[in-house]
């Protein structure tokens, strides 16, 4: 790993050395700290203590309350100011067990592993019995098949196989439409097949978040797959489901900030963000962990150095993203006097695949800026940016704020297989990967913080039409996030 990290910073450092004249300063500075990136940090004994000493840090338990006051410590400890920033959680959801038996006439009685989806409702202590029916790919047209059987029973869908990021994008945008059918059939509750591989169990928020009032799970690829088959030989079938469900009201709790403040344009700001909290039936590396770890390093090899940008950078590990973005969403509620000040907001969310570029949210005039800002890593290349705008993750709530917004945009690699599943284990990072991508993200965040550029806060007109002109509106839907910004509570409106 050493060596091909050693040809990767050759590459670097031969691109700082060929930049033009304009660059060369910023060239200068940044190909040290992509340099120090690439070297031996503390980044991945970070990552391993975050998962395998604290693991799966859901927002509002134990071990996320831990992940906070340890991110505190690296953050000061590297020399970095850094501060627990309060903000205000809807409501407290966490699993405490989950579990389910299937039986039907004639059939020997089995018990399928299950998870419960995040926001879904539990059952009584002792359990929740209903007929189990075939729901198919909960399409309309499956939906009107089961006629009124949908009606007070568990609707059992079947899912491809996720392989990769699109797949992963698509089983949103169809559990949205799937459960609001369900709910319109009058179903007792929901159930997935996993869709990851093997027998790997998962969560997906469910789609109607702390409106949801059905219990919803996911079970077991093989056990769904079992069900199923019984279902189609003309065999009917009960399920029996328990889930233990803690949940609570409204409560605060932190996203943690780091900050190096800014030279000649110390007022201006420059945030680089990814998620602390993670689901629980892993521990959280690939989402968000190795991002986190991510963020810490780089502001350490920035002090460590002792570079100082024109502009401030805030170094964000956000809280409460897995639960509908609510720490950034809060940080853009505490900060709503400065935001003005604030240049630009990246997230980096998406595992250890290699970066190909970024999206940058609809906003064409990034794009110049951040191709200056990448040309000292431009060997670890090419980079190809994706001009749309996307919601899933931190950025979002910048975004619709009008702030310049970037997103890493990664090669799903092992991502999509492993999303929120019980196989998001320290295991399945690509460290090698992880160190490039980190010489990336600190390029690209200190040239932000660096050069000269002008990229003005839109307005909430301009919000306005990138929501109407794109399919900025069907994702929100996606992530039930787009009622609030329809009522003004969330984002610029007109």
């Amino acid at each position: 790993m050493r060596r091909s990290l050693l040809l990767s910073a050759l590459i670097v450092t031969t691109v700082a050395i060929a930049a033009p004249a304009g660059l060369q300063a910023q060239s200068d500075a940044a190909g040290r700290l992509v340099a120090a990136m690439l070297g031996d940090t503390p980044m991945i004994g970070d990552l391993q203590t975050l998962t395998d000493q604290i693991g799966g840090r859901p927002t509002g338990s134990p071990a996320n309350l831990r992940a906070v006051e340890w991110a505190l410590e690296r953050f000061r400890e590297a020399g970095v100011e850094a501060r627990k920033e309060p903000f205000q959680m809807p409501g407290l959801w966490l699993e405490r067990s989950a579990s389910a038996v299937v039986k039907g006439k004639g059939v020997v009685p089995f018990n399928a592993r299950v998870a419960a989806l995040p926001f879904s409702t539990a059952t009584p202590a002792e359990g929740l019995t209903a007929p189990l029916v075939d729901g198919g790919k909960g399409t309309e047209s499956d939906f009107a098949a089961l006629r009124t059987l949908a009606k007070g029973a568990f609707v059992l869908i079947e899912t491809d196989e996720l392989t990769d990021l699109d797949g992963l994008f698509r089983e949103y945008t169809e559990a949205g439409h799937i459960e609001r059918r369900a709910i319109a059939a009058g179903v007792a509750g929901l159930v997935y097949m996993s869709s990851r591989p093997g027998n790997t169990l998962a969560r997906h928020n469910a789609a109607l978040g702390w409106a949801n009032r059905h219990p919803m799970m996911m079970m077991e690829r093989d056990a769904a797959a079992r069900a199923l088959r019984l279902l189609r030989g003309g065999r009917p079938l009960i399920l029996t489901a328990r889930l233990d469900i803690q949940t609570g009201p409204s409560y605060q709790t932190h996203n943690v900030i780091g900050e190096i403040r800014g030279g000649a344009q110390a007022d201006e700001i420059v945030v680089i963000g990814a998620h602390l909290d993670s689901w629980d039936l892993g521990t959280g590396a690939l989402d968000n962990g190795a991002n986190a770890a991510m963020v810490i390093d780089i502001a350490r090899q920035i002090r460590r150095l002792g570079l100082r940008p024109a502009r401030t950078i805030r170094f964000a590990l956000w809280n409460g993203e897995e639960q509908n973005l609510n720490g950034s969403y809060g940080y853009t509620l505490a900060h709503a006097a400065e935001l003005d000040r604030h240049v630009m907001a990246s997230s980096y969310d998406i595992g250890t695949g290699r970066i190909t570029g970024f999206f940058t949210g609809g906003r064409g005039d990034m794009i110049p800026v951040l191709e200056r800002a990448l040309a000292p890593v431009e060997g670890l290349g090419p980079f190809s940016h994706v001009n749309v705008p996307i919601v899933g993750t931190d950025n979002y709530d910048f975004m619709m704020a009008g702030i310049p917004n970037l997103v890493a945009n990664q090669e799903s690699a092992n991502y999509g297989p492993n999303y929120h599943a019980r196989s998001d284990e320290f295991g399945r990072a690509d460290l090698r990967q992880l160190r490039l991508n980190a010489a990336i993200a600190a390029a690209a965040t200190w040239g932000f913080a660096t050069l000269d550029f002008d990229l003005p806060r839109q307005t909430a007109s301009q919000v306005d039409s990138l929501v109407r002109s794109t399919d900025l509106a069907e994702q929100m839907k996606s992530f039930n996030v787009y009622d609030a910004w329809l009522a003004g509570k969330r984002g610029l409106r007109p």
